[in-house]
């Protein structure tokens, strides 16, 4: 189970609907399963089907969440037009298999949808995210 702040999740949302009709990316870090900060990021890719952190905003995060003590706990993306559920494509370039995958759907824009996968050797294992207040 990973608990995540409402907080965090509301901001990836909203990256989400920020970025569309193109997909958000970002990371989320932490200390102990704890999310700490969340690091909205470019897609270098600028696409609606695919996304590629800004290797700029990569470095930023991870020098400031090493300067905090912290790990990268969570990559995370939008699926503008789909379901939260890794695509081929998500699967393939899965590269942190200690990480958890983070998706945001906007597929229904009033109700988005958040969901959790550990990506590892091409199998997908979703991860329970309870979503808390603060």
């Amino acid at each position: 189970m990973f608990k995540l702040p409402k907080t965090f999740a509301d901001e990836m949302i909203a990256h989400a609907r920020a970025d569309t009709p193109n997909e958000c990316c970002g990371i989320l870090a932490g200390i102990d399963g704890r999310v700490m900060r969340a690091y909205p990021t470019r897609n270098a890719e600028a696409s609606p089907v695919k996304y590629l952190i800004d290797s700029g905003d990569m470095f930023k995060a991870y020098k400031d969440a090493e300067d905090n003590g912290w790990e990268f706990l969570a990559f995370y993306h939008s699926h503008t037009f789909s379901e939260a559920y890794p695509s081929p494509t998500d699967v393939r370039l899965a590269s942190w298999p200690d990480s958890l995958y983070i998706l945001v759907s906007l597929r229904n824009p009033e109700s988005p949808q958040v969901r959790g996968f550990y990506i590892v050797d091409g199998r997908i294992t979703e991860e329970e995210l309870v979503i808390e207040d603060p």
